[in-house]
């Protein structure tokens, strides 16, 4: 249900958008995450954004060069990157989830129960 695409080589300090879209009809009701996985590295959190996009969260490594957006007529996604570094280097993967439980919280991995196949981001130095 998930596809994200966007990915390639950049060189340090160019930027990069991710798009992660959605097939379904109920795009605007998923709370919507990136989150990414570096070489050796567990998966992390980058970003996420509420279902109407008023409300973002961001990594603290990757804030004021990320950003995150929404287009829900769109059943889309995205993710602004600027000023990439070597270390931003990873799979990038959006995730999202209709119905999250209560509590939950947008950078934990198991509040979201779709994911995208994943989108590599290599950032040359």
């Amino acid at each position: 249900q998930l596809q994200a695409s966007g990915g390639g080589l950049v060189q340090a300090g160019g930027s990069l958008r991710l798009s992660c879209a959605h097939s379904g009809r109920t795009f605007s009701s998923y709370v919507m995450g990136w989150f990414r996985q570096a070489p050796g590295k567990e998966r992390e959190f980058v970003a996420a954004i509420s279902r109407s996009g008023n409300s973002t969260y961001y990594e603290d490594s990757v804030k004021g060069r990320f950003t995150i957006s929404r287009d829900n007529a769109k059943n889309t996604v995205y993710r602004q990157m600027y000023s990439l570094k070597s270390e931003d280097t990873a799979v990038y993967y959006c995730a999202g989830d209709p119905a999250p439980v209560y509590d939950f919280s947008y950078s934990k991995q198991a509040t979201y129960g779709y994911w995208g196949q994943g989108t590599l981001v290599t950032v040359s130095s």
